[in-house]
Parts: structure tokens; C-alpha cells; sequence
């Protein structure tokens, strides 16, 4: 896979040739470009438990997370991006597995929390898009479909919440009950579906 400091080289071209954007965008395109389900997870409750019981909790949950949460992403062919705090983020190659992943995540974390204290519990929300993207290397991406996904398991999805772009919804190759949902995100309004 191609690296960061080749996408610079190329976005460096890109600004200092203006004249020539269509064939420096075609060159990223075929250097970076991949059409795939993207998988946005987000851990439910910081500030309640870091204010409760400080950092310290917190990031031990986010490791017992991570345990139990990147094997999954493995076994139904997955692959993990990145995870930055209590996120993680990755791809699959479509969004049934993307979907699959995540109702077997929630069952897990549901599993593992019948043992667990109430304040250790793990709950998390999560986003999927599905579109081209940019994949810089083997830990970042870019993307329309990578953002909105991010939003919607970030900011819009509360505990326990599967949500869907409507890319992803058209692309989701199984019948699937679910919620439609118009959402203004930074000022645009984009179509999703809340699993159900």
C-alpha cells in the first residue's frame, strides 16, 4: 500500500498545478482509491466514568473494549484501521460483514457485561458508510463515506445504536429491519437507518 508521504507529494503537485487537477486527482485515485464498507465504533460514557472514577478506569475499560472488540473485526473479515481513544475504526470489504460484525459486538459486549460490575460495563454505538474512499497506508483513510460514518457512530448513535448512511443501506446486500432517519450533520442533511 502506497504511503502518507506519497499522497503529500501528490496533493504538493496537486497545488502548485492547478491547470492539471483532473490527471493529479486520477493519479490519487488509483494510488489511494477503494470502494468498501467503512466501521465506526465509539464507547458510550467518558465523561460520566472519568469524572466518577478518573482517567485511569477509563482507559482500562478501552482495553478490555479492544480485547474483545478487534478479534471480531478479524474473524469476519475485517480489517482494523486505526483506534484512536474509544474509537476504532475499520473496513470491510462489504457492508453485510460490517453489519454483521456489529450485531455480534453488541451480543459480546452484552455477554461480557452480565460479569462485570455496572460502572465496568462496555456499551458502544456505531456508524457505517459504504463508498470510495482514500486508504493512506495501513492506518488512515479519508472520505465522504468515512465522515459521515464517523458522525453517526460519534455523535448521533447513543448506546447500544447500529446506524447506516443510506449508502451503505443501498449496498447492504440482506434484508434488515431498520428505522429511517433524516440528520443535520455541520449543516447538511443526509439520509441514514437505525438498525432495529
Amino acid at each position: 500500500m502506497t504511503n502518507l508521504g506519497a499522497l503529500k507529494d501528490l496533493l504538493k503537485e496537486r497545488n502548485e498545478n492547478p491547470e492539471r487537477l483532473a490527471e493529479i486527482d486520477k493519479k490519487i485515485w488509483d494510488a489511494f482509491g477503494k470502494t468498501c464498507a467503512v466501521w465506526v465504533l465509539d464507547m458510550s460514557g467518558f465523561s460520566r466514568l472519568t469524572m466518577k472514577y478518573g482517567i485511569t478506569h477509563f482507559l482500562a475499560m478501552i482495553l478490555r473494549l479492544q480485547e474483545i472488540v478487534l478479534p471480531i473485526i478479524v474473524a469476519e473479515g475485517g480489517r482494523v484501521v486505526k483506534t484512536e481513544a474509544d474509537n476504532i475504526f475499520a473496513t470491510f470489504n462489504d457492508v453485510s460483514s460490517a453489519v454483521t460484525t456489529s450485531r455480534r459486538v453488541q451480543t459480546e459486549l452484552a455477554n461480557a457485561n452480565k460479569f462485570l460490575p455496572q460502572d465496568w460495563d462496555l456499551y458502544v454505538c456505531i456508524g457505517i458508510g459504504y463508498g470510495e474512499i482514500l486508504m493512506v497506508g495501513d492506518d488512515d483513510f479519508y472520505g465522504a463515506e468515512v465522515n459521515y460514518a464517523s458522525k453517526l457512530g460519534e455523535d448521533i448513535a447513543e448506546s447500544g445504536e447500529i446506524y447506516l448512511t443510506e449508502n451503505a443501506y443501498v449496498h447492504l446486500n440482506a434484508v434488515v429491519d431498520s428505522e429511517p432517519k433524516e440528520i443535520n450533520i455541520s449543516g447538511l442533511t443526509i439520509k441514514s437507518h437505525l438498525l432495529i
